[in-house]
């Protein structure tokens, strides 16, 4: 019987009292992240919230951090480098990296819910050095160029 892998989570000292990530619904791949502090995101400002947790994911995983769709919907705010990777081997504060593509600032209050984090597994591909590719039907076709 195979074992199954172990997902740490441990809080940080100052945010003991935030929710831990949980997801919304049953259905939900998303678990909602906590701003750990009270910042203003200015319009077209870019700010890394701490979310007051740490995570040790078996190797093989990662976390992915990604926008949560009603903020980007209703006030502009995003995940700016969406998703954000949390690789298996990182032990420190997890955080959301947002940017307010927004009319206007915006207030992020410590407890919010700022961002999404999905686990997923992930391959470690070995290259094979060629110095050719094999041909395919879309060749070096670039940005649109299926249509």
């Amino acid at each position: 019987m195979q074992s199954k892998a172990q997902f740490l989570i441990s809080q940080c000292e100052n945010a003991a009292d935030l929710p831990l990530p949980m997801r919304q619904s049953p259905g939900a791949s998303g678990m909602d992240l906590y701003s750990n502090i009270s910042a203003l995101i200015k319009k077209g400002e870019r700010i890394l919230i701490p979310t007051g947790i740490k995570v040790a994911l078996p190797f093989g995983f990662e976390a992915q951090i990604r926008p949560r769709s009603g903020l980007a919907l209703k006030h502009g705010i995003t995940v700016l480098n969406s998703p954000g990777t949390v690789d298996a081997d990182y032990r420190g504060e997890v955080g959301a990296l947002l940017i307010n593509h927004g009319q206007e600032d915006f207030q992020i209050n410590r407890g919010d819910r700022i961002a999404q984090m999905v686990i997923m597994k992930v391959d470690a591909p070995e290259f094979t050095h060629v110095s050719e590719l094999p041909t395919s039907e879309r060749g070096e076709g670039g940005y649109g160029s299926t249509g």
